[in-house]
């Protein structure tokens, strides 16, 4: 349709509710008149594709479906790439199943890093927060090494320019969540928040470290416009609970939009007809929405 977002949707893992995911937002009245799709991935997952990155067969190992998603990612990035689509929205993938097709990444975000050479930042959003990872995909016990100041300044630096270029919002106001209970509590739960934190927040200009039993909430009364969690699971958790199945994955820095939904694979429910198409929805509306203003981020042209 004449002003519809040209964008990329892979399906993600084909044996995941990813493709009927897909399937059921493209049949949103509101996605038809948002975006014009190219559906990247394999034929044979219940989905029409556009761009053929090999074949699926029904019962196929998770290798396969491994390798096949991460085809799917590297030509979607191709295209975005290219200017042949204005961005990219992803289909859920399984990261044993990545690993055992031949990609060794933990997750989109670092995949796609690597595809582009960007800094980049994970953000879930949703109507009610947003929320930004210092650290990704990393085991809990390496959690204090990998928060460094550095890490802190630069996911702050990403995340004030994705927001004033991708959401509008001219002077983001960011908060850093603390690491420890209670921000520590002067010492006795650990000395990351006044060693650390504390200095980056300074540093990057930037609110905290405030206690995450409170620091969300401040966020959600409209308090700040994005908080930055030290962790994977304390910021995740925030967000879903706030708005599970309509929050989004945005991942900012890119030299191009990229969302996905804030869902796994659900291997255990998918052709069952349960699988909620909502946040994919969700992902496909505000991609297309960034696209229509985008304006490459500066961090985007920075190698990692």
């Amino acid at each position: 349709m004449p002003g519809a977002a040209r964008l990329a949707v892979t399906l993600g893992d084909p044996r995941g509710i990813g493709p009927e995911v897909v399937c059921a937002a493209l049949a949103d009245a509101r996605v038809r008149a948002a975006i014009e799709p190219v559906i990247v991935g394999p034929r044979g997952a219940g989905v029409a594709v556009d761009d053929s990155v090999g074949e699926w067969r029904a019962g196929g190992s998770a290798a396969t479906a491994g390798e096949l998603s991460g085809r799917a990612i590297e030509r979607a990035v191709a295209l975005a790439r290219s200017g042949a689509v204005a961005g990219l929205v992803t289909g859920p993938i399984d990261k044993a199943a990545l690993l055992a097709g031949g990609y060794d990444f933990p997750g989109h975000t670092e995949m796609l890093a690597a595809l582009t050479g960007a800094r980049v930042a994970m953000l879930l959003a949703s109507d009610r927060l947003r929320v930004v990872l210092v650290t990704t995909h990393i085991a809990l016990r390496a959690v204090p090494d990998a928060l460094t100041a550095q890490a802190i300044v630069e996911t702050a630096a990403i995340t004030r320019d994705g927001l004033r270029a991708w959401f509008g919002i001219e002077e983001p106001r960011l908060a850093l969540c603390a690491l420890n209970p209670h921000g520590g509590d002067a010492g006795r739960f650990g000395d990351e928040e006044a060693r650390v934190l504390a200095p980056a927040a300074r540093a990057a200009g930037i609110g905290g470290p405030f206690p995450a039993d409170t620091v969300f909430v401040r966020a959600m009364r409209g308090e700040f416009d994005a908080v930055l969690a030290p962790y994977h699971d304390v910021g995740m958790t925030a967000i879903k609970v706030a708005s599970f199945g309509d929050a989004v994955n945005v991942t900012l820095g890119l030299p191009f939009p990229r969302t996905s939904p804030d869902h796994g694979t659900a291997l255990d429910i998918a052709g069952t007809g349960r699988a909620d198409p909502s946040s994919m929805i969700a992902a496909l509306l505000l991609c297309a929405r960034i696209a229509a203003r985008f304006t490459p981020s500066p961090q985007a042209s920075h190698a990692a």
